[in-house]
């Protein structure tokens, strides 16, 4: 393990991520028993005095301790400036000490230009990016971003984040694969008839038309988030769950990832209406503010993927997130083929039988047929549910954990980063040339009524 992060630079300091999950996931991390000092530098162009920033980041830490966060906030600097200004990162860099973490809490666009600069600079020895999500915005961009990035510090110092390699439900896909005999022989083509990951939520664009206008379903949730899921749930039993074996492993997975219908159409879009989500009336997305109308953006996805490879070839993937949904679902549907001959004389349900990992709550349930209690020739069937563990921290406290320890297993590595956008490409083509209509579903409906 090499030296830990003494100093924590976020670029973006002002922004809604940093107060919304940054912040608050550094909270989750200091209370622990995992938490160590850690100096704070905030960096951005807005104005915020002293008081302010130390009001910032103490009530970040407020649900979870509030004298520890009033100590992070006195120690904490604040400085005004550009992220894409030299001298204002040479700045930025002068107030720290020790190994230097530097956060991007920054758009693609702005995240480049930021990358340009520090090419200019002499950059402190050890020193760690960590990169939000989306990495890039195609595959060209997360390419060229790439090769400037390593030009500049070696790829093991380099932390793409993505939160939901943090959550422990997504963890717990580790254990509950590769520590249980019953399950892993399971997930295979001869046993699953189709694998379904859905993040739907009954949110709604909650005032982040500056990005989500830009970016759609598409991109916020199935091109980084959903498909590092994918490739959890999928990939091969690693030998170890180092980083160079586990990351290894889901880049394998990744590449032999392709659309169903290799011109990108085995895919659906929507974007909801005027609608009414627990007693909320929500307006259309179009009326939302800060919404451009023409841009199409979809604020719900849905796309079936092939994997080839020996273990699920034939076995469709369906990939779908979506906002103002009127029931959460946010789990991991494994639906597995029938026997291959149900004895004559046994009689029961129709239907499928499935293992569902949840995310949010965290559980998992599977389905069983046993024989009923008034006739043992009629089956009935029961469910066998366990509740996981929840972690000790939140998802952006555990990857902050990882990238203050400079353990990269818990970022996203460069081709895998390429890999996502690859996958999806054939989509986004298809959604621009208009292949594939953008359906409309009232806010509070389950989606589209057309979509099976």
């Amino acid at each position: 393990m090499t030296d830990r992060i003494e100093t924590l630079i976020i670029l973006g300091a002002g922004g809604d991520l940093t107060s919304r999950l940054l912040l608050p996931g550094l909270a989750s991390l200091l209370a622990s028993a995992r938490g160590e000092s850690v100096q704070l530098i905030g960096v951005d162009r807005g104005q915020f005095t002293d008081a302010a920033w130390t009001s910032r980041v103490t009530d970040a830490f407020a649900a979870q301790d509030s004298a520890l966060g009033t100590r992070v906030a006195d120690a904490s600097v604040y400085l005004q400036g550009d992220a894409t200004n030299a001298d204002d990162l040479q700045r930025a860099l002068a107030a720290a000490t020790g190994r230097v973490a530097l956060y991007f809490a920054l758009p693609p666009a702005v995240t480049i230009l930021v990358v340009k600069a520090l090419a200019t600079l002499d950059l402190p020895k050890g020193i760690v990016f960590a990169l939000e999500k989306p990495f890039g915005t195609d595959l060209a961009t997360a390419k060229a971003l790439n090769r400037r990035v390593e030009k500049l510090v070696p790829e093991e110092q380099v932390f793409r984040v993505d939160h939901f390699l943090g959550k422990s439900t997504v963890l717990n896909l580790l254990g509950l694969r590769f520590a249980n005999r019953i399950i892993e022989p399971l997930f295979s083509a001869s046993n699953v008839e189709k694998v379904e990951i859905v993040f739907d939520e009954q949110l709604a664009l909650e005032g982040r038309a500056g990005y989500y206008d830009k970016a759609g379903a598409l991109i916020d949730m199935i091109q980084s988030h959903l498909l590092l899921v994918l490739a959890l749930t999928a990939m091969e039993p690693p030998a170890s769950v180092d980083a160079d074996d586990l990351r290894g492993g889901m880049a394998q997975l990744l590449r032999a990832t392709r659309s169903w219908e290799k011109d990108g159409t085995s895919s659906h879009r929507g974007r909801y209406t005027a609608g009414t989500i627990a007693g909320r009336a929500l307006p259309a997305y179009t009326a939302e503010e800060g919404v451009d109308p023409e841009r199409a953006t979809e604020t719900l996805a849905e796309v079936t993927l092939a994997v080839d490879n020996w273990r699920w070839a034939g076995v469709p993937f369906v990939l779908r997130s979506g906002k103002a949904i009127g029931e959460a679902r946010q789990e991991i549907v494994v639906t597995l083929r029938d026997v291959p001959h149900l004895p004559v004389g046994l009689h029961g349900p129709k239907g499928p039988v499935q293992l569902r990992i949840s995310m949010k709550p965290a559980t998992l349930e599977l389905d069983l047929m046993v024989n009923g209690e008034d006739d043992p020739f009629e089956l009935e069937r029961v469910v066998l549910a366990a509740d996981l563990g929840a972690g000790e921290l939140s998802a952006y406290g555990e990857v902050l954990a990882g990238l203050l320890d400079g353990d990269p297993t818990l970022s996203v590595r460069g081709d895998v980063a390429e890999e996502c956008w690859r996958i999806l490409a054939p989509f986004v083509a298809a959604w621009k040339r208009n292949a594939v209509p953008l359906d409309s579903y009232p806010a509070g409906s389950a989606g589209p009524a057309s979509w099976s």
